[in-house]
């Protein structure tokens, strides 16, 4: 490393390995350990100490699980929940959406929010933002003695409206006891649709003060180091807002592969991308067509999660996705997941089930003497024994085995890869396949056959791209207001008035950071629909005859129709980013450890003769490498299928073609 550059630190914590990416202003160095779930700084400590680094003077941008977990755990603390009178049963109403559509009589779910945890005020805005209803004085106090005496760690704030005139939120927010996390949907989300904004305010306060007690735990252990934070929208914030910003963390680590997937897209010129993350819990699929496609309607386990985040679909399969037989004889795989501890059986940590990486061990697509990550020393025998546990009940051996539990696996991720593409009118032959994570490599093939897709790209450095994504993504903010007027009524200069406020709070935002105004990228965009519709489109912003044409011509190639009826401006959205980070993807040279010794060999169960088992940093640019091979490096190993032919690019991107 040079004296002088600063060091930047990657750091993407999973649900089964710790990722880490440090630049040194020249090159790049990798590593992986174990992740800690019951307390995941140990986990960043232990991973700065075996880089051999000081945290002072350290720059460190964070994907955390913290939020996700907590929401999926239900372990957000005891929170309480204040809207209008009369309406303290929106959270429970929801959309009164059906899981089991025909299921008479479904099991009922428990609500969100405890009603006791439900409080009423008076006042009340009328849908036009006017006064209906004087906020009382009296409530405000009643409201203060009625929250010392329940004692929440933190409240909830969506009063009807409040997107439009915030100053009841206020008057509630002030009025409450000293020491609460408290979170205003006027701040949160400021839209329209009151149940979805109150899920996210209430996300926000319910796992606020445990996303905020970790990154004070972190800064607190990692001493002078400046410390940002992954948002669900792919850009960052400096850690101080992070902790008052909960609900926009829910897909931090996930965004930072796309993040990094769209770096190195634009850098190979190839910017149609079905991107695949496969890790040790689960799988993230996602498309990129030019730029990362955001989304306002996601989801985390039963909630709507209305704040940008990256348009990403996850499902439970990842390397330590466990195998099992059901009570029909029928083989399962996932979603249930080995973790990190104890982990797959081949951890050698008291892991007994079967899971996807057992099975590639088993299978020889794993080499009998890898290393995960360079640390975690496979044990081939404990593999074996648990994948001869799960074939006796089939009457297989425990390679027939192991082949069913990969091919179950890929099914299950090409289902995913389909949801994001040809379900949504899109030909997923048009793209190429963007393959990443520690576990990746070995499905890539597979899944490109399954989707007749003739084209895939591991990028170098694929089983740490998701750490590499958080050093490749900008500083930024998302934000949005809801007009909900018909677009022919808006006149320009109001359109420019409400998008200038909202670039100003932005930029205000990022210059607290440091960013000077002058480097800002500011980008805007719209929700449009049909009068009568309740989707949108989101498209970028034009004047208004020329939105109006953009949308016809969207909502047609969307649908298949376009309607002779007025177009509504719902949501309008502003985009504010720093600039992007300068990287070079070189690897330091000590990373080319750990490598198989020239001319060795691997047998995969399957194919008859033994298959070269290649290091890729012995992999020159231009080198071309026909299947069947395993390329093997210190994170990850990608397997080259038969009728496949891979060449390695100037930058060390592994380029396979059918």
């Amino acid at each position: 490393m040079t004296d002088t550059a600063p060091l930047l630190l990657g750091v993407d914590t999973g649900g089964t390995f710790t990722d880490f990416v440090l630049y040194d202003g020249a090159s790049l160095r990798t590593h992986k350990c174990l992740s800690t779930p019951a307390a995941p700084e140990q986990a960043i400590l232990q991973g700065i100490a075996a880089l051999g680094l000081d945290p002072r003077g350290l720059r460190l941008v964070h994907g955390s699980t913290v939020a996700t977990n907590a929401v999926l755990e239900g372990k957000g603390v005891r929170t309480v929940f204040i809207t209008n009178r009369g309406f303290k049963d929106m959270l429970s109403i929801g959309r009164q959406a059906r899981r089991e559509l025909y299921n008479l009589q479904p099991a009922p779910l428990p609500p969100p929010v405890p009603p006791e945890l439900c409080l009423e005020v008076g006042g009340r805005l009328a849908a036009d933002g006017s006064e209906l209803e004087a906020l009382p004085e009296s409530e405000l106090s009643a409201l203060h003695d009625e929250l010392l005496r329940l004692a929440p760690r933190a409240v909830a704030i969506n009063l009807l409206f409040s997107f439009l005139d915030p100053r009841h939120e206020q008057a509630v927010a002030a009025a409450l006891p000293p020491g609460l996390f408290v979170s205003r949907s006027s701040d949160v989300l400021p839209e329209y649709r009151e149940y979805e904004r109150g899920i996210a305010t209430w996300l926000n306060a319910w796992v606020g003060p445990i996303v905020q007690g970790y990154l004070q735990r972190l800064q607190a252990q990692l001493g002078g180091a400046r410390i940002a934070v992954m948002q669900s929208a792919g850009e960052t914030m400096a850690l101080e807002a992070a902790g008052q910003h909960a609900v926009r963390l829910l897909l931090s680590g996930p965004a930072g592969g796309l993040a990094a997937a769209s770096f190195i897209g634009e850098r190979t010129g190839r910017t149609r991308l079905l991107s695949f993350d496969m890790g040790g819990t689960s799988s993230d699929v996602a498309l990129i067509d030019g730029a990362i496609r955001l989304s306002n309607e996601g989801s985390i386990g039963p909630y709507p999660v209305a704040v940008p985040m990256v348009d990403m679909h996850t499902i439970g399969a990842g390397g330590g996705s466990i195998a099992r037989v059901d009570a029909g004889g029928l083989l399962l795989v996932g979603p249930e997941s080995a973790g990190a501890d104890p982990g797959p059986a081949c951890y050698g940590r008291g892991g007994e089930a079967a899971t996807v990486t057992d099975a590639n061990l088993v299978l020889g697509r794993l080499p009998a003497g890898a290393r995960l990550g360079g640390s975690v020393q496979l044990d081939s025998a404990a593999a074996r024994a648990a994948l001869t546990r799960l074939a006796a009940p089939l009457n297989l051996s425990p390679e027939e085995a192991a082949l069913g539990v990969v091919r179950v696996a890929n099914e299950h991720m090409a289902q995913a890869l389909r949801v994001i593409s040809v379900q949504r009118g899109i030909d997923p032959r048009d793209f190429t396949l963007f393959s990443f994570g520690g576990a990746g490599g070995l499905h890539v093939c597979a899944l490109a056959e399954a989707l007749d897709m003739r084209a895939a790209l591991v990028p170098l450095h694929a089983g740490v791209l998701s750490a590499l994504g958080m050093l490749a993504a900008p500083r930024g903010r998302q934000l949005s207001r809801t007009v909900g007027a018909l677009l022919d009524d808006i006149s320009a200069g109001e359109a420019e008035a409400a998008y200038a406020a909202l670039e100003r709070e932005g930029a205000a935002a990022l210059q607290r950071e440091g960013l000077a105004a002058s480097a800002l990228r500011i980008t805007r965009s719209a929700d449009l629909r049909y009068r009568g519709q309740s989707s949108a489109l989101t498209l970028p912003w034009q004047d208004g005859a020329a939105s109006a044409a953009a949308f016809h011509a969207a909502h047609a190639a969307r649908y298949g129709h376009r309607l002779p009826l007025p177009i509504e401006l719902v949501n309008l959205r502003v985009a504010v980013h720093g600039p992007a980070p300068t990287l070079s993807l070189a690897a330091a040279p000590e990373e080319t450890r750990l490598h198989p010794s020239p001319g060795a060999h691997a047998y995969l169960y399957g194919i008859d003769a033994a298959v070269p088992l290649l290091a890729r940093a012995d992999l020159r640019p231009g080198a071309a490498v026909p299947g069947p091979a395993l390329i093997c490096e210190t994170a990850a190993t990608t397997l080259i299928a038969p009728g496949w032919r891979c060449t390695m690019d100037d930058e060390g991107h592994l380029l396979l073609v059918r």
